[in-house]
C-alpha cells in the first residue's frame, strides 16, 4: 500500500506540548497569513511590523484602534520620527488607513485594512526611482549639441 504525501505529513505531524493548546476566549486579534505569503514581511521594517501588530491586538472587530501618538509610541519604544515614518510606511503599503480626529491633530483612528494584493517589488521600485533621478539628472543638464545633430534626446 501507497502512503500519499498528505498522508506522510499528517503522520508526522507532532505538537510538542499536547496539555497547552491554544483556545479563543473573551477578546480575539488576528494576523492575516497574506502577510507573508504576498511579500508583505519581506518589504517592512521593523518599526513598519511592530506598529502592524500593534493596530492588530489594539483593532475592533473592524480594525478601528484610537490609540494616541505618545501612548503607541511609548507601548513601542519609538520615537515621533520612527513613528511617523512606520505609519505612513504601512499606509504606502495599504495596510493602514488613518484619518486625523481635525486637519492638524497628530491623533485619529486607525484602521488595518484587508490584504488585497501582493506586496510592491522594492527592487523594480528602486530601480525606477533610480532611472527616474538618472533622466532629471540627464534632462536638467547642459547637453551641448554638435553643430548639425538633429537626434532628439529622450528619456
Amino acid at each position: 500500500m501507497k502512503i500519499s504525501q498528505r498522508q506522510y505529513i499528517m503522520k508526522k505531524y507532532h505538537m510538542p506540548q499536547p496539555q497547552k493548546i491554544r483556545k479563543i476566549q473573551g477578546s480575539f486579534a488576528w494576523i492575516d497569513h497574506r502577510l507573508a505569503r504576498n511579500g508583505y514581511l519581506q518589504v517592512m521594517t521593523h518599526d513598519d511590523m511592530v506598529l502592524y501588530l500593534f493596530l492588530i491586538l489594539a483593532a475592533d472587530r473592524n480594525g478601528v484602534s484610537f490609540y494616541r501618538k505618545e501612548k503607541i509610541c511609548d507601548a513601542l519604544n519609538l520615537d515621533f520620527r520612527q513613528f511617523e515614518v512606520a505609519r505612513d510606511r504601512l499606509i504606502n503599503l495599504k495596510l493602514i488607513a488613518f484619518e486625523g480626529y481635525t486637519v492638524l491633530s497628530p491623533n485619529g483612528y486607525y484602521q488595518v485594512l484587508p490584504i488585497e494584493a501582493k506586496a510592491p517589488d522594492p527592487g523594480r521600485k528602486l530601480i525606477q526611482n533610480l532611472t527616474q533621478q538618472l533622466i532629471d539628472q540627464w534632462n536638467s543638464s547642459d547637453r551641448k549639441k554638435c553643430s548639425g545633430d538633429k537626434r532628439r534626446y529622450y528619456p
